[in-house]
């Protein structure tokens, strides 16, 4: 068992100046550094504005024993910054092989109610972490991230209370060099509140930024319609 000294937060999300991937991988980060181990967070969308902080994020990744991505769901893929983040970092451990044990890890959040949406996203983090040599800790699928809005947890109360419990089981597992357990996934996937609920919230809050815009009244137009 490699028990881990440092962990490496990538978050996955452009949104300023906070999102709910970065929420949900401090939380993670939280817990590790409560067991002893360091931490620290870097930024995709800022990561590639200069060559200089593309390599600062390469030897980030080398540094780190766990490496582990928090990030949102684009449709049901993950998003380009992530996507090259992979490729580039697969490329870097291709040329410079090393014999240290890595592991890697994600947490996937996406604006369905249900969480199997990202579930396509999180094999694509599995495959990533072949490519790059790194051991494989699996992924966590959160599923209504609107509801979180990239508030703290502690400010949600119970409505997040398995979701907290998950992230804490998955930075313990982790710290301790093992896997995420199947728990966290089981807990994590747990809706937070009920779809019509959630699906109610999220008509509410359309409508009021459409009102916002002065487009009220055009939501139900089709203009590419055949």
């Amino acid at each position: 068992m490699n028990v881990a000294r440092h962990a490496l937060l990538l978050v996955g999300s452009a949104k300023r100046p906070h999102s709910t991937s970065e929420v949900l991988g401090t939380q993670i980060l939280e817990r590790m550094r409560a067991r002893g181990c360091s931490t620290e967070t870097l930024f995709l969308h800022r990561a590639f504005d200069e060559a200089d902080r593309c390599s600062a994020l390469l030897e980030a990744a080398d540094r780190a024993d766990v490496v582990l991505l928090a990030s949102p769901l684009y449709v049901d893929s993950l998003p380009y910054l992530v996507i090259k983040t992979m490729e580039r970092i697969a490329e870097h451990r291709a040329e410079r092989p090393s014999p240290r044990p890595r592991r890697f890890a994600c947490v996937v959040n996406c604006g369905f109610p249900e969480a199997r949406h990202a579930e396509l996203a999180i094999r694509m983090c599995g495959l990533f972490a072949k490519s790059a040599g790194w051991e494989w800790a699996g992924g966590l699928a959160l599923g209504g991230g609107e509801a979180i809005a990239a508030q703290s947890l502690a400010a949600k109360g119970g409505m997040v209370r398995s979701v907290v419990r998950a992230l804490d089981l998955a930075a313990d597992a982790l710290a301790e060099g093992q896997l995420v357990p199947p728990e966290a996934v089981t807990l994590m996937a747990k809706p937070m509140m009920p779809t019509w609920l959630y699906m109610l919230a999220g008509n509410w809050g359309w409508k009021r930024r459409a009102k916002k815009y002065g487009v009220q009244r055009r939501l139900a137009e089709r203009p590419h319609e055949v």
